[in-house]
């Protein structure tokens, strides 16, 4: 009887472990929207961050809250067809792995140049950058294996750790009130900081003190304590929720389409990044899920997955499309490794982003609350840098190359006014910080020959 016991759970586990198995519906769906959860907040947020960049409204009077809503959605709708691409799959296209798609961190110091101050009419100029960015990253993956010579970890650590410094200011901004208070006296003020420091206490507390569910969406409950906080302090409107329609289709170029150096440029060097962020994705879900390697196939499929969902998301008013990393993390956790688990949760996505009051009430949120919650997962991102910079021998070589890459781009994001002469698309690009940082740390590591190491 014990035998029996033991092969039949050796049996359940192997059956877990292929990408082709389904779950009973019952435990599928719930798997599914566990997904769903550990990953909702960040697909949405940098849409909001974007919108707040370009200088839409928040406010429900504000003639462009609507096309905030209508970012909340395509970030939703199109993360959740994204990763259908991945875990269906056509022809070579799809990893057809348990991988889930989103908005993309990642794009964020690129992004935000773009179209800082410019409202809507510098979205179609945004979206010309992705479209286009998106084609490049579908066709990195014929030989996306090959690049990864040029990116040890002194570069992706570099890298990334210039992903969450880029935006550390902008959580500071959104927990102090948000971009459209700087200069009024209600910025900064106690209310503020009150109840982001909620989100904070509270994500802190269930990461390290609870486990399972609890644990891993501590972030998405931080926000929850966070909102019930600034509704009881009457920091919540709900007004325009009434007003958003129930369902509502996708508008192919919604903002228009116009194509600059600074943001195809922008946009192609950041795909190269996404990319080899999915490279790591992709092999950590096969490594952590099924105790192997991923290949080749895999790879290649899911790399022109990522370009795909992209390009298509930006045809419709999207923003990037990159796997999510806090999911790979879940299927290492759970041994899950079927892929039509995941494809519940993107259709769940898919129907939240076709229903405009959903978007609606993400937008109800406060600036302040959100700013609490990107607080911590943007110096998550920071620190997640710094860890894979701990596998780098640092040598003199190693040093050099890090100092002056961090100095330059680092610098010249803190300091832009030292670019003023150079042409508007020089200045974009190079201000970002992320993309001079990780030039220099590429081509450093290229050129500067090893004998310099000791």
């Amino acid at each position: 009887m014990t035998d029996t016991t033991a092969d039949n759970s050796t049996a359940l586990e192997d059956r877990l472990r292929d990408p082709d198995y389904t779950p009973p519906l019952a435990q599928a769906v719930p798997l599914g929207i566990q997904h769903v959860m550990a990953m909702f907040i960040s697909n949405v947020t940098p849409a909001i961050i974007v919108a707040g960049a370009a200088g839409f409204g928040f406010g429900s009077n504000s003639p462009d809250f609507p096309n905030l809503i209508y970012m909340i959605q395509m970030s939703m709708l199109f993360a959740g067809i994204a990763t259908l691409f991945q875990t269906m799959g056509a022809g070579p296209i799809g990893g057809r792995l348990p991988i889930v798609q989103g908005t993309s961190f990642a794009f964020l110091p690129v992004m935000i140049p773009l179209v800082a101050g410019q409202g809507v009419a510098a979205m179609g100029t945004l979206m010309g950058g992705v479209v286009i960015g998106g084609i490049f990253h579908f066709f990195l993956g014929t030989f996306i294996g090959r690049l990864r010579f040029a990116l040890p970890p002194l570069v992706t650590g570099l890298i990334v750790l210039m992903i969450g410094l880029a935006l550390i200011k902008v959580g500071i901004q959104y927990a102090a009130g948000g971009v459209p208070l700087i200069g009024t006296e209600a910025y900064g003020g106690a209310q503020h900081w009150g109840v982001a420091l909620v989100v904070i206490v509270v994500t802190l507390l269930l990461k390290f003190f609870a486990r399972g569910m609890w644990s891993i969406a501590a972030v998405l409950l931080g926000l929850i304590a966070g909102y019930i906080v600034a509704l009881m302090l009457g920091m919540v409107n709900f007004g325009n929720v009434g007003n958003a329609g129930w369902v509502a289709v996708p508008t192919p170029f919604k903002w228009g389409f116009d194509i600059t150096a600074a943001a195809v440029i922008g946009m192609c060097f950041m795909a190269v990044i996404s990319a080899i962020e999915t490279v790591g994705d992709v092999s950590g879900i096969t490594k952590g899920g099924a105790g192997r390697e991923a290949t080749d196939k895999e790879i290649s499929g899911a790399t022109y997955a990522d370009g795909l969902g992209t390009a298509v998301a930006g045809i419709f008013g999207g923003l990037p499309n990159t796997s999510f990393s806090q999911n790979v993390g879940l299927i290492s956790m759970t041994g899950v490794m079927s892929r039509h688990v995941v494809t519940y949760g993107a259709i769940f996505l898919i129907i939240c982003g076709l229903i405009p009051k959903i978007g609606a009430i993400i937008s109800t949120v406060p600036i302040a609350v959100l700013g609490g919650g990107v607080i911590v997962m943007f110096g998550m991102v920071a620190s997640a840098g710094i860890n894979m910079l701990s596998d780098v021998d640092w040598n003199r070589r190693n040093m050099v190359i890090f100092a002056i890459s961090l100095s330059v781009g680092l610098g010249l994001q803190l300091e832009p006014g030292a670019l003023q002469h150079l042409p508007k698309t020089a200045q974009i690009l190079l201000t970002s910080g992320l993309l001079p940082s990780a030039f220099l740390a590429i081509v450093l590591n290229l050129v500067l020959p090893k004998e310099l190491e000791r």
